[in-house]
């Protein structure tokens, strides 16, 4: 007597969930299969074996050494974590930089990290903040202060967006395409790239102000990645991914699950990839522009480069977790030089250099940090004033939220030397040029007063005069 199969029958007989299940199931009872027959229907459900990780760490290229006993706990840490990775299936060469520091549990790549894979995207080793970059506009003589004003004035840091009164025009060649691709194209995804058109976030973003070093002219350098439609894309991919994790390598860590790019999916994540990239790009433009169309200057110079995102020769996929790309080849608009700033009171450094064998073809994104941002605040003495002047002195350093971020200032981050002169050791692009400092904006610790936090004190307040 036939019995009716169900999902449980087909997990017993070693097939693992999926979508094709429930049509197979369908199929097999209407058509009352079993035994050798139904079997061979099943045959082309079998999913493959797991691929397994790799039994020994890939090579990778370590381009860091510890100056210090402090930097030593965190080189030692970023090299486990890579030794970790570089058993990732998918992987096949890897490097670290002089600014690498972990971001993340044992075996995720750090930032500073490079990660090559063959025909695989995995959306952990670009992270949440998809193509976080600098942009230069070289605005020739113009006064520093007037630039930085009319970019405070222009700019937005924090959580949220711009409301309606205050948003920059949206491409439309731009909405064409978020439209035209699977992954953005939901209601709420594109109100979210509308309102955050023209906003850098918060954390180490920044917009610095300063003058070449080469020409004296002052030049604008911004930095900050996708926002709220990179973060959106990122989840995603996540999920995807994972699925994918599941079905093909279990054994592989979460965070570095894969997309197969050869699926229609990695077709599709890849294009996605693209367009949050030229959202990213024009998210620079729009404030860069709009100084310069305040105070009427021209521009006479204009270079930018992403540093955290994927790039792709051929069937490899170079992940670059805070790595600036040196290689033309993995940036089609290329326009100039690359950019590498430092920290508030160190110059923007403008570089160009050649692939090796040990950089494959990516430079430091920064000076990078040796502690956590806890760890740095409890290092710290004195009043959040005395440590700001005395390790500003001379700049003119601004925080939107009106609130200083200790975490941010200089001392947060790697010796700017010692990062430049690993540079020079490993071979990781020559210095050109250096935007000197004069001044920059920063979020600043937006968070002490946001709305949510004023609330609870002021219902404290409350509470409190209730008792007495």
């Amino acid at each position: 007597m036939n019995t009716k199969v169900t999902g449980h029958t087909l997990k017993a007989l070693g097939y693992r969930q999926g979508k094709w299940m429930k049509e197979a199931i369908a199929h097999i009872n209407e058509n009352k299969l079993e035994g050798s027959i139904m079997e061979a229907y099943l045959e082309q459900f079998k999913s493959p074996d797991p691929i397994g990780l790799h039994k020994r760490t890939i090579d990778f290229s370590i381009n860091i050494k510890a100056e210090n006993e402090e930097e030593q706990g965190n080189v030692d840490k970023v090299i486990n974590s890579m030794q970790t990775l570089m058993k990732t299936p998918t992987l096949v060469d890897g490097a670290i930089m002089p600014d690498a520091c972990p971001a993340g549990p044992d075996g995720t790549i750090p930032v500073g990290g490079v990660a090559v894979a063959k025909n695989a995207i995995h959306p952990g080793m670009h992270s949440a903040d998809i193509c976080c970059s600098v942009m230069l506009t070289d605005f020739g003589k113009a006064d520093p202060k007037d630039i930085l004003d009319v970019a405070h004035a222009n700019t937005h840091f924090g959580p949220g967006g711009r409301d309606r009164d205050s948003q920059f025009r949206f491409p439309k060649a731009l909405l064409e395409a978020f439209e035209s691709n699977y992954f953005l194209k939901d209601g709420n995804m594109l109100q979210i790239a509308r309102s955050h058109l023209g906003t850098q976030g918060d954390g180490n973003h920044f917009l610095f102000v300063g003058k070449s070093k080469k020409t004296g002219n002052t030049m604008m350098v911004t930095h900050h990645g996708s926002r709220g439609p990179g973060a959106r894309l990122y989840t995603k991919g996540m999920k995807i991914a994972e699925r994918f994790r599941q079905e093909l390598s279990p054994d592989t860590k979460k965070q570095n699950a894969w997309i197969p790019f050869e699926t229609e999916e990695g077709q599709t994540y890849w294009d996605a990839l693209q367009i949050i990239r030229a959202w990213t790009k024009t998210n620079h433009e729009v404030l860069h522009n709009s100084v310069a169309e305040t105070l009427e200057l021209e521009i006479e110079n204009r270079y930018w480069n992403e540093h955290n995102f994927v790039f792709k020769d051929g069937d490899l996929f170079y992940h670059a977790k805070g790595a600036t790309p040196l290689d033309a080849k993995f940036m089609p608009d290329i326009t100039g030089p690359r950019l590498i700033p430092l920290n508030m009171s160190e110059p923007v450094l403008i570089v160009e250099g050649a692939t090796t064998t040990t950089n494959l073809g990516f430079a430091p994104h920064g000076a990078g940090r040796n502690v956590s941002r806890t760890q740095h605040r409890k290092s710290k003495t004195g009043t959040t004033m005395q440590i700001f002047k005395e390790e500003t002195r001379g700049l003119d350093i601004r925080f939107f939220s009106k609130e200083i971020d200790i975490t941010e200032l200089p001392s947060a981050y790697k010796n700017a030397n010692a990062v430049r002169q690993q540079m020079d050791d490993f071979n990781l692009g020559k210095v050109i040029d250096e935007v000197m400092p004069y001044g920059c904006i920063m979020a600043g610790d937006w968070q002490k007063n946001a709305p949510w936090k004023i609330k609870k004190r002021q219902d404290k307040r409350k509470n409190s005069k209730k008792r007495t």
